[in-house]
């Protein structure tokens, strides 16, 4: 499986296979989010062993991922990571979307933004945090979060 430990609690990568499920739940992964437009889980998986929340986004600058689909992505992965549960967040290749929810838990965990891409640049380095409109989203982010929370 190619995927990255970010933190003991935050996993990143790309979508995972049937047989990675598996492994994810040995892992300590209760909640994975997958922030793909389609494929909400993959053939062959009709009940994982783990919670999968679809928050349903594309990879475009031209359709920025809603703040209310990263907020509902932070939120339940706080109240799993809460709970003593580990997160993995995926997009098609954890390169983009993964990154922002990723930096999003980050960032409520009390990370400034830069640290977490920072951070998530660092162990996984096919992420592209800096590409400039996923690097707006996750300053957008930061902003609501440190306004609202």
């Amino acid at each position: 499986m190619n995927f990255s430990q970010i933190t003991p609690d935050l996993f990143i990568g790309p979508m995972p296979t049937v047989a990675d499920y598996d492994h994810l739940h040995d892992l300590g992964v209760r909640l994975v989010l997958n922030m793909r437009f389609a494929n909400k889980l993959p053939a062959g998986i009709s009940h994982p062993p783990i919670e999968v929340l679809w928050l349903r986004t594309v990879d475009s600058p031209f359709t920025p991922i809603p703040l209310k689909t990263i907020l509902k992505g932070t939120e339940r992965a706080l109240e799993v990571i809460r709970d003593g549960g580990k997160i993995y967040s995926h997009c098609a290749k954890g390169r983009h979307r993964s990154v922002v929810m990723g930096a999003a838990i980050l960032i409520a965990q009390g990370q400034a933004p830069e640290a977490a891409m920072r951070l998530i640049k660092e162990k996984r380095p096919v992420s592209d945090p800096d590409i400039f409109y996923i690097k707006k989203r996750i300053f957008d982010f930061a902003k609501h979060w440190q306004a609202s929370y």
